[in-house]
């Protein structure tokens, strides 16, 4: 390099360096705009035994409400009994788990069974299957569409999942039928997800690769199909080693009440769908949102928010929290539980079982307040619907008004309040999302909402959440 060169280069480089150093850059940090900051901060005895507390212990903990700790009331004026409650373990299945519980309570009670639970894994194999053909037919379909483009990000950063949403349970089961858990029991995968979804995950997006390949290279639909098909047959495998393979007929030893054998029947899991489910509730339902960021009584639909390429996606009436109250009283009063998400981490003592907005004190501990509302936390991805579970119960005072709602979760019978979780009125209104309700607790102008053109909304929409 010549010697001028070298020089202007250096003196570059200097000045670049020094402009650096100073936060020249216009919208950085300046050193007078640092020391401002610091000067904010007083290191007062107070922060300083905050500091010593917080680096040496969770957060939660401190931050635990003491007045709130009072002993909890557990009385529920309406209660639909269930027996029984089940485990997902460290899967993102909790829809399933949901769906199931709710149609489960409705098969206990109509066969008098002191406990009974349908296979949560045999339909977990299909949906997981029907998944994987969702993600290569949707590559199929945008294949001529530039890499760059929205939905075809989308679906590369989404080839796979376990989390889903009631639509799901009523599309899978509708098509693939049930089968009681002792027909195919739970497998280390089943309970344990994550390896098992990052590997076929990985297999799909290279999959996704070589169609657009074909693509590119004019292949015709014929060809595309019969290659997704292969593709596919290498999915089933994968799962059929990690999730066992779903049985086609299969025998059920009936028992009474008192767990004696009556009769031992054979079936196909359609005919055990027939007998033992509940096909109406696949099919006679409604699901209602509380998004106040979306004008209500509006319905709405979100792409791809489905688990079948040929199924139905997430479609929803979005309305007041105090309507959907109404018709969830409704539905409880008549004994009939619902499928119910939520944002479950918000404010939750897991060790009481409590879904309070005053459980947790962190705007004392911190010395800051945290003022969005409903709205704003979902305007700004701070909330979603996380989680599903059945909702079995509500107190309501004298005047016929919820004081606190019961759901059955999924995570063991030790966990929470025997297995279930107890949340205020107030958490309701703040951190509810979905329910799906039995179109006869619906009123007629509610119905008449899900007749309008259903709004579309993009897949990557805040309100495309598959409940874990």
């Amino acid at each position: 390099m010549k010697k001028h060169l070298l020089s202007v280069f250096v003196l570059a480089t200097t000045a670049f360096l020094s402009a650096s150093a100073q936060g020249g850059g216009e919208g950085g940090i300046s050193p007078s705009m640092l020391e401002q900051i610091r000067q904010s901060y007083q290191g007062t005895p107070a922060d300083k035994a905050l500091r010593n507390a917080i680096g040496n212990n969770d957060i939660r903990r401190l931050a635990l409400n003491q007045e709130n700790m009072k002993g909890m009331d557990t009385h529920f004026s309406v209660r639909v009994k269930s027996s029984g409650i089940t485990d997902q373990k460290s899967s993102g299945r909790c829809w399933l788990f949901t769906g199931l519980n709710v149609m489960r309570a409705k098969t206990m009670a109509r066969f008098g069974f002191p406990s009974f639970e349908f296979s949560e894994v045999y339909p977990f194999f299909w949906d997981q299957l029907e998944k994987s053909n969702l993600f290569l037919q949707g590559v199929i379909d945008t294949g001529k569409l530039p890499m760059s483009d929205q939905t075809v990000e989308w679906l590369f950063k989404h080839p796979l999942s376990d989390g889903g949403t009631f639509t799901g349970v009523a599309d899978i089961v509708s098509k693939y039928g049930l089968v009681p858990a002792e027909a195919m029991p739970e497998t280390n995968s089943s309970s344990n997800t994550s390896r098992m979804a990052s590997l076929i995950s990985l297999k799909l997006k290279e999959y996704g690769l070589q169609l657009r390949d074909m693509i590119a290279r004019g292949a015709k639909a014929d060809e595309l199909e019969r290659e997704k098909t292969a593709m596919l047959g290498t999915v089933y495998r994968m799962l059929v080693l990690n999730l066992g393979m779903p049985p086609a007929e299969f025998d059920y030893v009936r028992k009474d009440a008192k767990g004696n054998p009556v009769e031992t029947e054979h079936h196909t899991p359609m005919t055990f769908l027939q007998k033992y489910g509940d096909t109406k509730l696949l099919t006679d339902y409604v699901m209602l949102m509380n998004d106040p960021t979306r004008e209500y009584y509006k319905t709405y639909e979100i792409d791809y928010d489905r688990h079948r390429y040929d199924g139905h996606n997430w479609t929803y009436v979005n309305l007041p929290i105090e309507d959907i109250k109404q018709m969830a009283i409704a539905s409880l009063k008549d004994s009939t539980m619902m499928y119910f998400s939520c944002d479950v981490g918000q404010q939750l003592n897991s060790e009481r079982g409590l879904l309070d907005v005053n459980n947790y004190d962190y705007a004392s501990l911190m010395g800051v307040t945290f003022g969005m509302d409903k709205k704003q936390r979902i305007a700004t991805f701070s909330s979603g619907s996380s989680h599903a579970m059945t909702l079995a119960g509500v107190d309501l005072d004298k005047d016929g008004k919820p004081v606190k709602w019961l759901v059955e979760n999924s995570w063991g019978a030790s966990s929470g309040w025997q297995g279930h979780l107890i949340m205020t009125d107030r958490w309701f209104d703040e951190y509810m999302f979905r329910l799906v309700v039995e179109t006869k607790y619906v009123p007629e102008k509610v119905m008449k909402l899900f007749r309008q053109e259903p709004i579309k909304l993009p897949a990557w929409d805040p309100m495309f959440a598959e409940e874990e």
